[in-house]
């Protein structure tokens, strides 16, 4: 797989979606977590979208529960949660692993393409992002310390 369209991946709500449907747009893909110390990036994800959206940026969150157990609620919390707290009106998808045996095969492409810092793989925190092009191809891979501020500057680099 070459590409982040031939992916498909649940929404939160239970349906698959083919990540084929973002064809065009620049994805920020996200891993995250209700309970964590990033948590807040929820707020600068959602103004991104906000901000982007109509220039064609699409943001996902992936909620995820191998760090910490920071990410314990089924669907419906998460989604109230996100809703509630921050707003939230950019697609969750649903609970996922991202590293191991049991990683979703987005997270093993996603990881497999961009490494993290000194070439590792396994993503080592919620709210780790990737960028992808339009053209679904990876181009960028963020820690969790870089805010979603902070990487305004490359979202409009790739919706160009």
């Amino acid at each position: 797989m070459t590409a982040i369209y031939d992916f498909t991946a649940q929404s939160l709500t239970g349906h698959d979606v083919s990540l084929g449907v973002y064809r065009g747009k620049v994805v920020l893909l996200v891993n995250t977590a209700s309970a964590c110390g990033f948590t807040p990036q929820f707020k600068g994800l959602e103004a991104l979208h906000r901000a982007h959206g109509r220039e064609g940026l699409v943001v996902l969150g992936f909620p995820c529960n191998q760090f910490a157990s920071q990410e314990p609620g089924d669907a419906a919390e998460i989604a109230a949660f996100c809703s509630l707290n921050y707003d939230v009106t950019f697609p969750m998808m649903a609970k996922v692993e991202v590293n191991g045996a049991r990683a979703h095969p987005l997270f093993q492409y996603l990881t497999r393409t961009k490494r993290g810092l000194l070439g590792t793989r396994n993503i080592k925190w919620n709210f780790t992002k990737f960028l992808v092009g339009r053209d679904g191809a990876v181009l960028a891979r963020f820690g969790p310390q870089q805010t979603p501020a902070q990487i305004e500057g490359a979202v409009v680099k790739a919706l160009g």
